[in-house]
């Protein structure tokens, strides 16, 4: 597992996420561990390195 560290986009405290650098493309919803809003995740890994990271609000 790969631990990230990225501020939530609801609480702007530090959180960190379990990514599985084994799932190439991945697209879910997580609670912040703080403030429980949901963060749409979005994660791409290549050769077990992570490329890209987004975690937004859902709020529209």
């Amino acid at each position: 597992m790969y631990e990230h560290f990225f501020q939530c986009p609801y609480c702007w405290e530090e959180i960190s996420m379990l990514l599985d650098p084994s799932v190439k493309q991945q697209n879910y919803v997580e609670d912040c561990e703080i403030c429980c809003n949901p963060i749409e995740v979005a994660a791409q890994f290549n050769n077990n390195i992570l490329e890209s990271f987004q975690g937004n609000s859902l709020e529209q």
